[in-house]
């Protein structure tokens, strides 16, 4: 059997029609999210413990953009909205924050505090109450949660201070932060030390003789508190989750950083607050209870926040007290 010859010229043509059609289906594959799988559209929903559809949505877009430019790995991604009641009542918390980790069809709803804003009495109040969020921003200083996308980052785990355990055994607290970096009106995430951490707290703070610890400062004496679970209220801005969800969550992100989609942005809050919109979503049973949302952008908002604290200078830091021994 002969074969025919077949001109160079039409070789390289069909080569080169090849190569643009499959750089053509790339560029298609990467311009927009593929369909939500049915497995996960069945967690689609408003009540408690599913996520909204613009939410995923969102959610999914940024984190396959970031996968298809190489800054992410993580089989995993994370969303949170928070419209949503963190504050069910009766000692349940609401279930607003998501894990999604499609390669495996995995999903997961957890509770997650919102940031609980200031009141600077006899300027402005923007300060939010435990069940629903009225108030959005991103000023310094604002203790506001910012909408929009943001990246996890590093790990920093910091020693806060003694405290004593139901058992009568002192133990050391450590906390570990995950910054985020944002994009877009949430860009300044870092400078506002913004990421994720665990909901507990040392309060009623003292200093205690313990010269042995490693922890003991020139004098011999260390840190020592109450430890406060607070998975149930505000933040100071970042995204605070229960003990137990935290050690998962910090696990699955340490040294492989993924995707973090909080809503609602600037934008949204826009939409909703205008009587003019329709369709525009947020959490049916919080809108009712705010009446209307508000987003304070940084231009508005921190000059009004330096010119208080020029008005109210905060006292000179005072030593911790001694403790009194049990």
């Amino acid at each position: 059997m002969r074969l025919r010859s077949v001109p160079l010229g039409a070789l390289v043509a069909l080569s080169l029609l090849v190569t643009v059609i499959a750089m053509t289906a790339t560029v298609r594959s990467f311009a927009a999210p593929s369909a939500v799988p049915a497995w996960l559209q069945a967690h689609v929903g408003d009540a408690d413990g599913q996520i909204s559809q613009v939410v995923l949505e969102r959610a999914r877009a940024l984190y396959q953009k970031k996968v298809a430019q190489g800054a992410v790995h993580n089989p995993c991604y994370f969303a949170m909205d928070a419209t949503r009641p963190g504050d069910l009542g009766n000692g349940v918390l609401g279930r607003r924050y998501y894990v999604v980790c499609e390669a495996s069809q995995s999903f997961r709803a957890i509770s997650s505090g919102h940031g609980g804003g200031r009141n600077l009495k006899g300027t402005v109040d923007f300060s939010n109450g435990r069940r629903c969020a009225r108030n959005f921003g991103n000023a310094m200083d604002s203790e506001l949660t910012a909408g929009g996308a943001y990246m996890t980052r590093e790990a920093k785990t910091s020693f806060k201070g003694f405290y004593r355990t139901a058992a009568k055994q002192d133990v050391a607290f450590q906390r570990t932060f995950i910054q985020f970096d944002g994009e877009g009106e949430a860009a300044n995430a870092r400078q506002r030390v913004i990421g994720g951490h665990a909901a507990q707290v040392l309060r009623t703070m003292c200093m205690r003789k313990s010269p042995k610890s490693s922890y003991a400062d020139h004098d011999g004496m260390v840190p020592f508190g109450k430890l406060v679970d607070y998975a149930g209220g505000r933040s100071n801005g970042c995204t605070s989750w229960s003990p137990a969800d935290a050690q998962q969550l910090i696990s699955m992100v340490k040294d492989n950083p993924t995707t973090l989609y909080i809503y609602p942005e600037s934008r949204d809050i826009a939409a909703v607050a205008s009587s003019h919109s329709s369709g525009a979503y947020w959490n049916a049973s919080c809108l009712k209870e705010i009446g209307a949302p508000k987003f304070w952008p940084r231009k508005t908002l921190e000059p009004m926040i330096a010119q208080y604290r020029k008005d109210h200078p905060a006292p000179p830091a005072q030593p911790l007290p001694i403790c009194k021994e049990p």
